[in-house]
């Protein structure tokens, strides 16, 4: 599946300074991977696995081919035989585009407000803003929705629990290999349910969704027993990026997902990408995911010390200084649709 933002950071990935991607790939070492062999791997121990690891029951834990499949599944299940307001997605921009994408390809009404709803979407920690919410916060965001949808695309990043072992009810979350583990090759997400739903997502998805293939299966399993390896890879990169970060931004808290979200009134996002651009510096628009304010910075690559460097000085070339970090509202300008956000080619 393609989307806009992927289309950004892949059309521009030749910048000699490259602030666009969220994930490790190309920045740890990963551990081997074993070849499948001819006993293909068994893809309930890899269920069993993921269960432990996040607090639920196996029988409530569904393997994908990512995390966006995964949330794709989810809203187009909960889509089903809904009406009226119960048709309304609640969402907090700025927020990963897919889902709210996603959301509206299911059939969803996207809304950016409490009002009541069928199904609020939410990535924790949150992408583009990197920070993590409470427990209390993210239930009472989420407080007159039906369903909640939590994206935990970079919850082994913040070192934290997964929300699926609150067991609240009508809470789904989704997780992925490609970020963390830096693993988009080997296209393995998971899908948790709420226990009352399990039993009819497990039909709905059986009839939707492919097998993993062995090779993943067998990589992702391999990654679990490793991942003391992997997180020791991944904090050598991520606390070095994360002070050069605090150190160019003062004030700035250290983020628990590897991106930063720089707010750059009066000048925008989308105008600073394309100055970024000639200086061949590559920075996602805050426009795609929502909020035209502002662009998302990534922080997983060696290279981030110099290349923040280089994105500051374009940035305060003409004064376009950010405004303080800090939780805020998209409000009406978060209606953006990814499909109006700057596209731009070569």
């Amino acid at each position: 599946m393609r989307f806009p933002l992927a289309d950004w950071i892949d059309d521009h990935d030749r910048c000699r300074h490259n602030l666009g991607s969220s994930g490790m790939r190309g920045s740890i070492r990963r551990p081997p991977l074993p070849d499948p062999g001819p006993e293909p791997p068994d893809a309930q121990e890899l269920v069993e696995a993921l269960a432990r690891s996040v607090g639920v029951d196996a029988s409530r834990l569904f393997l994908t081919h990512g995390a966006t499949e995964g949330n794709a599944w989810v809203a187009f299940f909960l889509a089903r035989a809904r009406t009226g307001s119960d048709r309304a997605c609640r969402v907090r921009f700025p927020e990963y585009p897919p889902l709210f994408d996603l959301a509206r390809a299911a059939g969803w009404t996207v809304q950016d407000d409490a009002r009541p709803a069928g199904l609020a979407v939410v990535s924790q920690p949150r992408n583009p803003e990197g920070d993590r919410w409470s427990t209390e916060a993210l239930f009472g965001w989420a407080d007159g929705a039906r369903h909640l949808l939590v994206d935990e695309t970079f919850r082994e990043f913040a070192r934290a629990p997964s929300f699926a072992a609150a067991s609240r009810p009508h809470l789904w979350t989704t997780g992925t290999f490609t970020k963390f583990f830096g693993s988009d090759d080997l296209r393995v997400g998971f899908v948790v349910a709420p226990e009352e739903e399990a039993e009819r997502f497990r039909r709905f998805i059986g009839l939707v969704s492919d097998e993993i293939p062995d090779r993943s299966v067998a990589g992702a399993l391999e990654l679990l027993r490793r991942i003391d390896y992997v997180r020791a890879e991944v904090d050598r990169v991520m606390d070095r990026n994360r002070s050069a970060l605090c150190r160019a931004l003062p004030g700035t808290a250290p983020p628990l997902a590897p991106v930063h979200f720089d707010r750059v009134r009066p000048e925008g996002g989308d105008r600073l990408a394309r100055r970024c651009l000639a200086a061949s510096v590559l920075v996602c628009p805050g426009s795609f995911f929502g909020e035209p304010g502002g662009v998302r910075i990534g922080l997983t690559r060696r290279t981030f010390p110099e290349d923040l460097a280089a994105y500051l000085r374009v940035r305060d070339r003409r004064g376009g200084a950010a405004t303080a970090h800090g939780p805020t509202r998209g409000g009406r300008s978060a209606r953006a649709s990814t499909g109006r956000a700057m596209r731009t080619r070569g």
